[in-house]
């Protein structure tokens, strides 16, 4: 457990002090505490015994004093507990957003923004838990059963010889539900396994209900559920005995009567003597009974705790292994695009591999190919925001990492077919592409996108909110809107990834429109799966496993017995597939 607190301690290192402090006044309140016991044996020993109320009075006195000092000075440890897990808990997230901000767009491809949420924010709020809470129920949970049996030798040697076997029966138990090391590790990996796929169940929960599918139709899901299953029954028969034994140990009547008549019973005993000192061994053993439940899940306390320490420092050092070096270099001298020798991969296995190839500026490109050829992947590498294996990426002549994050922001605007909207106006939504324009510039904007349609059926228009009161938009909708962000971006670099995919045909020809507009005088990198809307482009890049096959324009590729040429035939072939119904007479 030390372990795991040296690690959380070294991301708050100015509030350290916070958590020795509460150590030490846990321990000064466990002693204040524990002190209270001994003088209620002194109360009942006063009371009855002694048939003395006005001394017993005195001992009511000073046990009500301690009990209540020791809970304010707990109360002080829990408070600083608490700020520190506060702000250790607020220091993660902050570490976690930095490495965000900071992390290539190739660690955003491999951690789903779900995953990236869970693993930042649910292990950052255990961590607060773990400190917050263990810290001074772990140190009052170790020093308490100390303090208790030196009580009970304190009142007689017996009293701590009864309390001393309790100790070790229930210990041994202890030991014995504690289990096998690694089982904690494979029950939460079960419990992660079977939460995700759930979440994935419920995601496709349209296609679930569409086709009566039930949930032994997931293999996946259902094979999750019965492993959970397993380990936790599995985990809960090992505890089965010792637990039961554990109960009847510290709670059961006959296992306290039977040591304590063994010890205490003789012919000179008194009554009253009896009395009290089973009243002490009941309850004193009732407290050791508390500290020792405590002390039962420390153990998973403390993997839960190594288990979200390390997730975030694994998330963290993922998020370093691909952190993003900017130069200063904050214009272009041209925006001709050259890449050099580039290999690229998201994981082990390279999507592109030595490419090499130039693109001059103030020229429309496509990039044709089947899915899986790197076109996409060339596209994003040009944002500056992936970095690649080796190679490089030049722009204007000059490598990419070369030039400010900022330089490379303002001049290479994107329409990707997955466009993202923010629960905003859609007049924000837009302006976020350059903050400084005027309503005007961005009604221009959503004009040339073909929007004006899509405004007029809002009573608010731009002003109108995505995502509240109904407001919802279709694919090709959102595609226009993201569209008029590039717009009203004007970068001199433009790509777009089937921009006009989504979009009908009766606003695709005002779009067509538009988008001529958008790409005069600029470097335009297009992503086709829709032939269509390349052919007057000035350069098509064919590619097929992460190089380039073949360059040329329609006309050039056409006449040969090109890929492109195949292409083009597979996609006629797919405009003229009709669904149809023919009565055979």
């Amino acid at each position: 457990m030390l372990k795991v607190y040296k690690k959380l301690l070294y991301y708050v290192p100015k509030k350290k002090w916070l958590a020795y402090m509460a150590i030490a006044l846990t321990a000064v309140s466990t002693v204040v505490t524990v002190s209270a016991y001994y003088y209620m044996y002194e109360f009942l020993k006063e009371l009855v015994i002694m048939n003395k109320s006005g001394d017993a009075f005195h001992y009511a006195v000073i046990i009500a004093g301690l009990l209540v000092v020791g809970s304010i000075i707990y109360m002080i440890s829990v408070l600083l507990t608490h700020i520190l897990g506060f702000r250790l808990e607020t220091n993660l997230r902050k570490k976690g957003i930095d490495g965000l901000m900071n992390a290539s767009f190739k660690f955003f491809d491999l951690n789903s923004s779900g995953r990236t949420r869970q693993l930042i924010d649910d292990n950052a709020a255990q961590t607060h838990s773990i400190v917050a809470h263990l810290i001074p129920d772990n140190a009052g949970a170790v020093l308490t059963p100390i303090l208790v049996l030196a009580v009970g030798f304190m009142i007689d040697v017996k009293v701590g010889i009864t309390l001393v076997l309790f100790t070790i029966a229930g210990a041994g138990q202890i030991i014995l539900m504690s289990g096998d090391k690694n089982f904690m590790a494979i029950y939460q990996a079960a419990l992660e396994k079977m939460n995700s796929e759930t979440v994935e169940y419920v995601r496709g929960i349209q296609v679930v209900k569409i086709f009566g599918a039930s949930v032994n139709s997931f293999k996946a899901l259902h094979k999750a559920i019965m492993d959970y299953s397993k380990y936790a029954l599995d985990y809960s028969m090992s505890c089965r005995k010792p637990y039961v034994r554990f109960q009847i140990i510290f709670l059961g009547a006959i296992t306290i009567l039977i040591p304590f008549v063994v010890l205490f019973m003789d012919i000179h005993s008194s009554p009253k003597v009896i009395a009290v000192y089973l009243i002490m061994v009941l309850f004193l053993g009732g407290v050791l009974f508390s500290g020792f439940m405590k002390i039962m899940y420390v153990s998973m306390y403390a993997y839960m705790g190594t288990s979200a320490v390390e997730k975030l420092e694994q998330i963290f050092v993922d998020m370093q292994k691909d952190k993003l070096e900017f130069g200063t270099l904050e214009k272009f001298e041209n925006f001709d695009i050259e890449f050099e020798n580039v290999s690229f991969g998201y994981s082990d296995e390279m999507i592109l591999d030595n490419l090499s190839f130039k693109l001059e500026a103030n020229k429309s490109y496509a990039l044709v190919g089947a899915s899986g050829s790197g076109k996409s992947t060339i596209a994003k590498l040009i944002s500056g925001f992936y970095k690649i294996n080796s190679g490089y990426i030049k722009i204007g002549g000059k490598s990419l990492s070369s030039y400010s994050e900022d330089a490379i922001t303002k001049s290479i605007a994107f329409v990707f077919q997955d466009s993202k909207l923010f629960k905003m106006s859609i007049l924000d939504n837009v302006q976020i592409a350059n903050p400084n324009a005027t309503k005007e510039q961005v009604i221009e904007a959503l004009h040339l996108a073909g929007c004006d349609e899509l405004i007029k059926k809002f009573p608010l228009k731009e002003q109108t909110v995505i995502g509240t009161k109904g407001v919802f938009l279709s694919g090709g909708e959102k595609q226009r809107i993201a569209i008029a962000r590039a717009i009203l971006k004007n970068a001199n670099i433009i790509i777009m990834d089937e921009a006009s995919a989504a979009v009908d045909p009766e606003n695709e020809h005002e779009l067509q429109k538009a988008f001529k507009n958008l790409i005069k005088g600029k470097t335009v990198i297009m992503i086709a799966h829709r032939l269509s809307s390349i052919r007057a482009v000035d350069e098509i890049l064919v590619m097929e496993k992460g190089k380039i096959i073949e360059i040329g324009n329609d006309a050039e590729l056409m006449k040969k017995d090109s890929k492109y040429k195949y292409f083009q035939e597979l996609y006629t072939e797919a405009n003229d597939w009709r669904v149809c119904y023919e009565e055979f007479v």
